[in-house]
């Protein structure tokens, strides 16, 4: 079977894609994709790392552990072990903590943290080969890359996020490969993934619990494949029933859009796998600012221009990112997620790094009234455009009364725009310096670098923790 096959008369999108998984450890990758893996698993380690410290993370594992969770697989960047789905709930939260993690543009999610760490704690527990890993981490990124993007933007505006609402699949897929299942298990897991989806934006309101998202896709997914192995039986054509997944979802209230017939491994960008569209994130904030990151750093560095050059400043981009004019950010996630205080951040300091994000941060006063300065709208080109790029206008006003302007379609870190290998590793040795010395950070990066040679995984995830 192709990725790109049309779904035959009769079978629809659970089954397409549940057969897809059922052939992914046998399955021909070509190198740019293999290469892919191993690339969004360093920047996906890098973020579990990095966060396995921070405070979301700091209080669900008090939590759980107040809870009786224990047991033996092991944690990056922690010394504290937990049972199968435990772990990777700790490390998805972790992932999905500082806000570093890897994303889909067709599908607005975030697949490395639930499926990394889904992965990771399947190949410790099966003690697989590096190459059966990557497969698994190809296989989850698919399912979660190709649902997301089959029903963005309607469910965004129906209040779903949907990197937990997808990435159950998506982790349940990983331990599927993992485990070889067959297309039946797969679909049954698929079932109980179902039942399990979920997530809301009501973060943008306010609190930490966006952290969260991440791990309880990969926790829930991991579930549903534990199920489906020991003989749970699923509702068939979960995703595309009247009852299922995508009506529920985002499908149209007078049941005028007709999931069945979805043609679910084309959906999104045309390339043959939907690893190889994932973009990294070089600053520590919403994918949807950095276009606009882009183009201030642009027009501040070509015009030799410091925040005390600037009177106004416009943001015109599209109205999924528009949405994110916060006007608070007295709280860590309110502060990554509001464009006129990350674009404040980034005309005063140049950069959008975590270490800016703090409270002290948060509350200075200079940057509160610069962020004051900035408007943001909606832009119609940039909407229309939109998802196929990431667009962003800026204009600035200047003191001496100029008026500059930029425009970013592709911003840094897209596969058009991308960071190279090197940039990729510096970033890890960055986030994995949180915790780790920098010669630990360099041979976790040699491993993951050639996970398809032999790699007994087992070690390598030991090698991850405190």
């Amino acid at each position: 079977m192709t990725i790109n096959q049309k779904i035959t008369a009769g079978e629809g999108a659970t089954r397409a894609l549940a057969q897809f998984v059922a052939q992914a450890r046998t399955m021909e990758f070509d190198e740019r994709t293999m290469h892919r893996a191993r690339y969004h698993t360093l920047d996906t380690v890098g973020a579990l790392i990095s966060g396995a410290v921070q405070g979301t993370t700091e209080i669900t594992v008090k939590s759980l552990v107040m809870g009786g969770a224990q047991g033996e697989v092991p944690v990056p960047g922690r010394a504290e072990r937990f049972d199968l789905t435990t772990a990777a709930l700790v490390a998805g939260t972790a992932g999905h903590g500082l806000e570093v993690d890897d994303g889909y543009r067709d599908g607005s999610v975030h697949p490395g943290t639930v499926i990394v760490p889904a992965a990771l704690t399947a190949a410790w527990y099966s003690q697989c080969d590096g190459d059966r890993f990557l497969r698994a981490v190809i296989a989850g990124y698919e399912v979660m890359c190709r649902m997301s993007a089959a029903v963005h933007p309607r469910a965004r505006w129906r209040g779903f996020h949907n990197t937990p609402a997808t990435g159950v699949f998506g982790a349940a897929a990983a331990w599927g490969v993992i485990r070889g299942f067959d297309a039946d298990q797969v679909e049954n897991a698929f079932g109980a993934a179902c039942s399990a989806a979920s997530g809301l934006f009501t973060f943008l309101d306010g609190g930490e619990v966006k952290r969260l998202h991440a791990g309880y896709g990969a926790r829930s997914g991991l579930l549903a494949g534990l199920l489906a192995e020991n003989g749970l039986k699923g509702p068939p054509g979960c995703l595309e029933s009247r009852n299922g997944f995508f009506h529920a979802y985002a499908g149209g209230d007078t049941g005028d859009i007709d999931y069945g017939t979805v043609d679910l491994l084309a959906a999104g960008s045309g390339s043959p796998f939907a690893m190889t569209e994932c973009y990294i994130k070089p600053h520590a904030c919403c994918r949807h600012i950095h276009a606009a990151i882009d183009a201030l750093q642009q027009l501040m560095q070509g015009n030799d221009l410091t925040c005390d050059d600037i009177e106004r400043v416009h943001v015109g981009t599209y109205k999924v990112a528009a949405a994110h004019d916060l006007r608070r950010w007295s709280g860590f996630t309110e502060a990554q997620m509001s464009i006129p205080f990350v674009l404040a951040l980034v005309a005063r300091f140049g950069r959008a790094d975590v270490d800016l994000f703090s409270p002290e941060h948060r509350s200075d006063r200079t940057t509160g009234e610069f962020a004051e300065r900035i408007s943001v709208d909606v832009d119609a080109q940039c909407d229309q455009d939109y998802p196929r790029y990431r667009p962003a206008v800026v204009s600035l006003t200047l003191r001496d009364g100029r008026k500059l302007e930029c425009r970013v379609d592709q911003p840094y870190g897209a596969p058009a725009n991308p960071m190279t290998d090197e940039a990729l590793e510096k970033k890890f040795l960055t986030l994995s310096g949180l915790v780790f010395d920098e010669e630990k950070g360099r041979r976790i990066a040699r491993v993951l670098w050639n996970l398809d040679a032999g790699t007994d995984m087992r070690p390598v995830v030991e090698g991850l923790a405190v």
